[in-house]
């Protein structure tokens, strides 16, 4: 099914429900439109209950925000917010004995993102946030997005983080490879051409705005454009190897921004 089919079929659907609450009738179920991918479109129907109810999923964290204490005046609290890759990331391995917290929520796209990022972010009261994101959106997990709207999403998170003195590190959609059976979809749905056009923005965005870029990209490809067998087992997700690696790009970053100015 193309882009425009799909969206034709997400409109049909919220006529029908629109044209049911409007005669007072209780609307028939509605299957979720099809993607094309067997186990994103399993993945979107296990999620119905969530994006009715609790889009951006905040109640995820917020007992963990709520125990939080503040920081401490000379604390460099740094916040790691994405989706799956930064949800699997055990940071207390990766950097013992930094005051780096994790807010990654697997599956999530920009567009939720946005709606927890208050809460996740600001309210934490961190000197940086490293954000992790774009992956979900190429994937269509909350249904297609161009990547100018992935973009205006991005751009959105870090106003919002620059209105509250907090330094951004964007990092760099990472490669997919299909070197196994996990990782065949997962290589299939999110073209490599969005994704290095995405990191393009992402790095001029970051140059333009007195922002940090980590560029996890060039780290992990290969020489076929792919992200390195021996990073992912899935094609998607860092292994042990991964993370290591990540870890020391991340740290770097991180410097990068704490010597940064917030208003640069």
């Amino acid at each position: 099914m193309s882009i425009r089919s799909l969206r034709v079929s997400v409109v049909a659907w919220w006529l029908c429900l629109l044209a049911a609450s409007s005669s007072g009738q209780a609307p028939a179920p509605a299957a979720v439109p099809a993607t094309g991918f067997s186990g994103l479109d399993r993945y979107r129907a296990s999620r119905v209950g969530v994006y009715a109810d609790d889009y951006g999923e905040r109640a995820r964290y917020r007992a963990a925000n709520a125990a939080l204490p503040p920081a401490a005046p000379a604390e460099n609290r740094v916040v790691f917010f994405g989706d799956s890759i930064t949800d699997g990331w055990r940071l207390e391995q990766s950097f013992p004995g930094k005051p780096y917290v994790n807010r990654g929520i697997g599956g999530q796209t920009t567009s939720q993102m946005l709606v927890r990022f208050r809460q996740d972010v600001i309210e934490l009261r961190p000197k940086v946030v490293v954000i992790l994101a774009g992956t979900n959106d190429i994937a269509g997990n909350t249904g297609p997005i161009s990547n100018a709207e992935i973009e205006g999403n991005l751009a959105s998170l870090a106003e919002l983080a620059r209105a509250h003195d907090i330094r951004v590190v964007f990092s760099s959609v990472t490669p997919v490879h299909n070197y196994t059976p996990r990782a065949q979809e997962f290589f299939a749905s999110r073209p490599g051409e969005r994704i290095t056009a995405l990191n393009t923005w992402l790095q001029e965005y970051c140059a333009a705005n007195g922002m940090v870029y980590l560029d996890y990209y060039t780290a992990v490809v290969d020489e076929k454009a792919m992200l390195r067998r021996d990073l992912a087992d899935d094609g998607l997700h860092p292994n042990a190897a991964g993370y290591a690696l990540m870890a020391r790009l991340a740290e770097q970053a991180i410097q990068r921004a704490l010597a940064m100015t917030t208003r640069a």
